[in-house]
């Protein structure tokens, strides 16, 4: 029922972008009722805390405001693209177990590792290109990975090392990820263009991953490696499967800004069409297009099925911010970023403490950001355009290194069986760090251009 139920809000979502009317629009709005009532019924964790928090406050502020009893369905519409993107991953995720990238760079992982030092950089490098593609499932796979490696070494050390070397490198690797909801969702409030965007993100990473590997040669340098596993597959075939993922996210980026040129929609629903045609067409041009297609939709089935925890808390995040959004406390919070606009460091500042509170008191990062979006409306005409989506893509995706109530964190908490906070605590600075460097360079673009 599930899976029907989501095939059907997202197909309806997918028909509203190109057709409009009210018929369209509440039967968008009473499949997500539906698709929420029955979500709630499979939410679990900090998914159904938050969920029910922001359903009930949102409710309150509904009835509070005496709107008709008819329009409360509607509200549901601005968090659906999201939503959509969550349903379509899975069909790429299919494409790198089909073609064996996974086992191949996690192969590449063991191949003559004789030091801690090199292990870190490896590892980091093989999880930014599968983070790129696999997202959360790569920090479960590579702790599998690495655990005969890191077997020898003390408990603390060894979850320390997991904590900082996966959790850096798959933040990093969503910082000029096309396919990451957060990039796609600034993209649509600042109307950068992603081209545009691309290359300062992309160097933002490469100076974070430089200055995160002299810190890990100082910490590791001395520690040699004396177990392991064989390396199976030949370096060159791992290499070419290196290059055939870039080619294929160079060949992904071109669709979607191709898309987003002709149909003149939103980026996030570019890459929710776009990805499903493309991944289709590089099973075939692998020549494994059935094998892709039976695996894809089993794949597909099953992560469906485990969406009930997004669809309950992100329509009910969607129904909170709505209402918060024509509520007296969004005006007092807007007035405190309009304060920025003269001094743009100051409104930069102020985002990245905005995260960082919010990160802590339970909000997932992509709801903070569709709330300061409504904040930040009033302003955005008067802010330059490239440096705020620098800081909001940076501020929103640092929280993946330390939030304790993100995906990322949990999860890899979940594996070592470890305290998410203190898993937290190990990347709060190097966090800051980073978003201290990314407010330094949306300060240098505004000065220079």
């Amino acid at each position: 029922m599930r899976v029907f139920l989501y095939t059907s809000v997202v197909l309806l979502y997918v028909v509203s972008q190109f057709m409009s009317g009210s018929v369209i629009r509440y039967s968008t709005g009473i499949l997500a009722m539906a698709a929420l009532i029955v979500s709630a019924f499979y939410a679990r964790g900090v998914y159904a805390i938050s969920g029910t928090v922001f359903f009930v406050v949102g409710t309150i502020l509904f009835l509070y405001h005496d709107y008709p009893w008819h329009t409360f369905i509607l509200h549901f519409e601005p968090v659906l693209g999201l939503l959509s993107l969550f349903f379509v991953l899975p069909f790429m995720n299919s494409l790198i177990r089909v073609g064996r990238y996974d086992q191949s760079l996690s192969s590449w992982l063991q191949h003559k590792i004789t030091d801690m030092s090199t292990l870190y950089r490896r590892s980091f490098s093989v999880c930014h290109l599968l983070g790129l593609f696999l997202n959360i499932a790569t920090v479960p796979l590579l702790v599998k990975s690495l655990r005969v490696a890191l077997r020898e070494f003390p408990q603390q050390m060894a979850n320390k090392f997991y904590t900082q070397n996966l959790l850096r490198a798959y933040a990093l690797c969503l910082t000029w990820n096309p396919m990451e909801v957060m990039i796609s969702t600034t993209i649509d409030i600042t109307h950068v263009r992603y081209y545009m965007i691309l290359p300062i993100l992309l160097s933002m990473s490469i100076i974070m991953t430089i200055i995160d590997w002299l810190l890990s040669f100082y910490k590791y340098r001395d520690l040699p490696l004396t177990s392991g596993t064989q390396h199976t597959e030949r370096p060159d075939q791992v290499h070419r499967k290196a290059i055939q993922l870039l080619a294929m996210l160079v060949v992904f980026i071109f669709v979607i800004s191709s898309a987003q040129h002709v149909l003149h929609k939103s980026f996030l629903f570019c890459v929710v069409i776009s990805l499903v045609p493309v991944s289709l067409l590089w099973a075939m041009f692998m020549g494994k297009a059935k094998r892709y297609m039976v695996i894809a939709a089993e794949h597909w089935k099953e992560r469906t099925k485990g969406l009930a925890n997004y669809f309950f808390m992100f329509l009910s995040a969607g129904l909170f911010v709505e209402m918060l959004v024509n509520s007296r406390f969004r005006d007092i919070l807007v007035m405190l970023f309009q304060k920025g606009v003269e001094q743009t460091i100051w409104l930069y500042l102020m985002i990245a403490g905005y995260f960082l509170v919010t990160s802590f008191c339970g909000f997932h990062p992509l709801v903070g950001l569709t709330l300061l979006a409504s904040l930040l409306q009033p302003i955005l005409s008067m802010i330059p355009a490239v440096p705020l989506a620098i800081v909001l893509i940076s501020c929103s995706l640092a929280t993946v290194m330390y939030s304790p109530y993100n995906i990322s964190v949990s999860i890899l908490a979940e594996e070592l069986q470890a305290n998410p906070y203190r898993i937290g605590i190990w990347n709060i600075a190097f966090a800051l760090g980073y978003m201290t460097v990314s407010i330094f360079v949306a300060i240098s673009i505004e000065r220079i251009f």
